[in-house]
């Protein structure tokens, strides 16, 4: 009994403490990548406009179009692949559900195979096998896990990639606007948000990673700055060559 209430507390705590983030969701890279596109390609399209001496009314219509452009560019685009991405699973999970359906033995036999592989007893593998094959569906689900090593029940979802991957590119894509909007006609308030905004992506950003948030968040920050530069200076000289 000793030994029982020993153990007990270290489970709990092992029970409380061992919870993981949602990797396998459809959110979170249409999120960090819509956000981070966003800020670079548009504060770089406006910094590249601006280095070409133009008023701070075509820089503004630049940006909002830029934001408007690419934040449907971004859903479409992430709808269709999940979609697809999708669809190719489906395609995969009929295959294997017709398998099981005229071929029950073979399916039983390469799934107690593979588990001996893993290091399980061969009687016991061929036993578990037998069990977990008695519900049709149960069987998909183990040997889509095993085989095509998906979760058929955790498929991500079209539109929330889509949604997300717009709101954020959309959000990102605003800063750089945003100061413009508010009454600046100079570009390096604009410049200094969207790099702020950089940095504080990529440092929540390593809250799901194994990254340090000032490494993420200057990592962003360079990034970003170097594309803004960069496009900036063809601004200048397209602007002078024309």
């Amino acid at each position: 009994m000793s030994i029982i209430e020993a153990v007990a507390p270290l489970h709990e705590a092992h029970r409380d403490n061992h919870t993981h983030r949602d990797v396998n969701g459809g959110w979170l890279r249409p999120a960090v990548f819509g956000a981070m596109d966003g800020l670079v390609s548009n504060l770089a399209l406006m910094t590249g406009v601006a280095g070409g001496a133009v008023s701070s009314q075509t820089v503004v219509i630049t940006g909002l179009a830029g934001l408007a452009a690419g934040a449907f560019s971004m859903a479409a685009g992430e709808y269709t692949s999940v979609a697809s991405q999708r669809e190719l699973v489906q395609a995969e999970l009929d295959v294997e559900r017709s398998q099981l359906r005229k071929h029950p033995i073979d399916e039983m036999e390469e799934l107690a195979a593979l588990y001996v592989s893993r290091g399980v007893e061969p009687a016991l593998a061929r036993e578990v096998a037998m069990q977990l094959s008695r519900d049709p569906e149960q069987a998909l689900e183990i040997h889509a896990r095993e085989e095509l090593g998906i979760d058929p029940d955790d498929l991500p979802s079209p539109t929330v990639a889509a949604v997300s991957s717009f709101g954020s590119f959309a959000l990102g894509a605003l800063l750089p606007v945003l100061p413009y909007l508010l009454g600046a006609t100079a570009l390096w308030p604009a410049v200094l948000l969207a790099l702020a905004g950089l940095f504080a992506c990529g440092a929540l950003v390593a809250r799901v990673t194994a990254r340090s948030w000032w490494f993420s968040g200057l990592r962003q920050l360079v990034l970003g700055g170097a594309a803004a530069a960069v496009t900036y200076g063809l601004g200048m000289a397209f602007g002078a060559a024309l």
